[in-house]
């Protein structure tokens, strides 16, 4: 009558150990208990290290929090697409440490002291400091509109211009370019920029012969500012010329011809939002710098004495 009882009680403890393990695999296999397992572990190994006496306990702890530990996971995340393993989340947070641990001791060395890179890093981090809350403002559309009123010439829509020409090399034609320009204007005025035999008139060009919807700066650029002044001296709709370039001598056909204005501040709002933020940047520096800087007082050495003249000690 014992046997089956021994069997029962048995096979019982048996069962329950097989469901336990498999509840504790489940478990051991969420990701979110990886990360919460390892974040107490290393606020155990690193949070408690503690070196010489106890009023220097504070220079040989590194805490790092969850927060920290997330934007771990979260970088590693987004570089290769996927969570990092407890191994290799566990190499990201020893590099963290690391990093620490080496910034810490290169401090007690004074190792920061008269580098220029880090005096220039530190400096630059105090200017992104100064404008971050300049940027944290969100400007309203009044706000807006009032800064675009006093700085619309920011804002300011080049004229723009299309034209045709005819060019004459002084390569080809020597001292008789401008000559030859001339006697051709005599045939082309009147005509139509479209007129076909234009073109027998004179040179080829190495560029286009059309050019469509240029600014002043664009012409400049490409002709030479005197062409480009020529240009938008002019009316459209009849031939003008010769007009002198950095090439030689041009006949010139405008086409269409829009001068410059200043939009409506509908049309260009987000234009004028990226540059109030970055006014608003610059204003935020500019005052926060002339504030530390009244806190100093600049010691110059005196000027060398001056050299002694001629047979005098």
């Amino acid at each position: 009558m014992n046997a089956p009882v021994h069997a029962v009680a048995d096979t019982q403890p048996a069962s329950e150990t097989k469901r336990l393990r498999f509840r504790l695999g489940r478990w051991l296999r969420e990701p979110l208990v990886h990360f919460l397992a390892l974040g107490l572990a290393l606020f155990g190994i690193y949070g408690l290290v503690q070196r010489g006496p106890a009023r220097n306990l504070q220079s040989y702890q590194i805490a790092l929090t969850l927060d920290d530990l997330r934007q771990l996971q979260i970088g590693f995340a987004s570089k290769w697409q996927r969570p990092p393993t407890p191994q290799e989340f566990f190499g990201l947070v020893e590099d963290r440490v690391r990093e620490e641990v080496l910034y810490r001791e290169a401090l007690a060395m004074g190792l920061d002291k008269d580098d220029t890179i880090v005096r220039r890093r530190m400096a630059q981090k105090m200017e992104f400091l100064a404008e971050d809350v300049a940027s944290a403002h969100e400007p309203t559309a009044e706000e807006l509109k009032a800064w675009f009123a006093k700085n619309a010439r920011m804002f300011v829509q080049p004229a723009r211009v299309s034209f045709r020409h005819l060019y004459f090399s002084p390569d080809r034609r020597g001292a008789r370019a401008q000559d030859d320009a001339a006697k051709a204007f005599a045939k082309v005025a009147g005509k139509p920029g479209s007129w076909s035999g234009a073109a027998a008139l004179a040179d080829p060009f190495m560029f286009q012969d059309y050019l469509a919807d240029r600014a002043p700066e664009s012409i400049a650029k490409d002709f030479g500012p005197a062409f480009a002044k020529a240009l938008f001296d002019q009316k459209p709709g009849a031939w003008l010329g010769p007009i002198e370039s950095g090439y030689g001598w041009h006949l010139v056909f405008i086409d269409s011809l829009v001068p410059g204005r200043v939009p409506a501040f509908e049309e260009v709002e987000p234009d004028v939002k990226t540059a109030w933020l970055s006014a608003q940047k610059a204003e935020a520096w500019d005052k926060a710098y002339t504030e530390m800087r009244a806190k100093y007082e600049v010691l110059l050495p005196a000027p060398p004495d001056p050299p002694a003249a001629p047979g005098k000690p």
